[in-house]
């Protein structure tokens, strides 16, 4: 079996820190080619666009899409249009029915389409799943907080509709709890912040629950300084499970029960490569629609101007 030659499209902050490495420690898997209209790769054929690479460059299999999602519905069909096996970053468009047409032609031109929620790999999600789904569960809370200037310096994209806002990095909770839980949650209320300056929220209180009625309340927050939250509590009859940094680390009533390093995108590579040998495409847009449900039924509050 050859290896899987994958371009990225798209160099930004998360395609540097996270999908480079990730492909070179993927059996089956080697990065081939980048398009980005601002930034290259030494060593490796570079692009100004996706076009362009289809035209131009070396032989390739797969594209990786992590351009901002406002862009990538046509990325993706111009891939697919021309047989190539596409990965879509997280979140893996601005809407939620424009994945349909791409699912489509995926399944018409028998290739991989994957749309790719980088939490559920952590190390401590399956763990959890496991574990809950031996307990009864009565209640749960989210607090994701973080620091949007550390995180997305000087990405104005995040701002503008489609860009999600707070809801960029809280979608990451929404892909773990929608894998964690057992039965399936929908959105009941939210409360949005947005900067009087920006199209999209800066922090956002849902309130979730599902068909036997279990309260799940989750605060995403862009303004946190100082120590950063990825957490989420579950109180069950068994004890209180506590998964943190992003789903890394799982403790049960403070012991600690599983922990592991970041290779969340490895995992996602080793499926996007085990998906493109099966001709099979995995897109699960729970977390999307959650999101979408918060925008529809969110009041909004209108916060003080952001200043990257």
């Amino acid at each position: 079996m050859t290896d899987l030659r994958i371009a990225i499209v798209g160099f930004g902050k998360i395609a540097r820190d996270q999908h480079v490495a990730a492909i070179a420690a993927t059996p089956g898997a080697m990065l081939a080619a980048v398009a980005s209209r601002n930034a290259s790769l030494p060593g490796v054929p570079h692009f100004a666009t996706i076009e362009e690479l289809l035209q131009k460059g070396p032989p390739i299999d797969a594209v990786s899409l992590c351009t901002p999602p406002q862009v990538r519905r046509v990325q993706a069909a111009a891939a697919l249009a021309a047989g190539k096996h596409v990965m879509l970053e997280k979140p893996p468009g601005t809407g939620v029915a424009e994945l349909d047409p791409l699912i489509a032609m995926a399944a018409g031109a028998k290739r991989t389409l994957f749309a790719t929620w980088h939490s559920r790999y952590a190390p401590a999600v399956e763990p959890a799943r496991q574990w809950l789904a031996e307990r009864r569960i009565n209640s749960m809370h989210i607090s994701w907080k973080e620091d949007v200037r550390v995180w997305h310096p000087g990405q104005g994209w995040i701002w503008e509709p489609g860009g999600l806002g707070v809801f960029d990095p809280g979608i990451n909770a929404l892909s773990i709890l929608t894998r964690i839980l057992p039965k399936p949650v929908f959105v009941t209320a939210a409360e949005l912040a947005f900067p009087a300056n920006c199209q999209a929220p800066i922090a956002a209180n849902l309130n979730l629950t599902d068909i036997s009625g279990l309260p799940v309340t989750a605060e995403f927050d862009f303004r946190q300084t100082g120590p950063q939250s990825w957490d989420i509590l579950v109180d069950t009859d068994q004890g209180r499970l506590t998964l943190s940094s992003g789903g890394a680390r799982m403790a049960v009533d403070g012991k600690v029960l599983a922990e592991g390093p970041d290779q969340e995108y490895r995992g996602l590579y080793r499926r996007f490569v085990e998906l493109a040998a099966a001709g099979a495409s995995d897109v699960d847009l729970t977390p999307l629609r959650l999101v979408a449900d918060a925008f529809l039924l969110g009041k909004r509050t209108i916060v003080e101007p952001f200043v990257d």
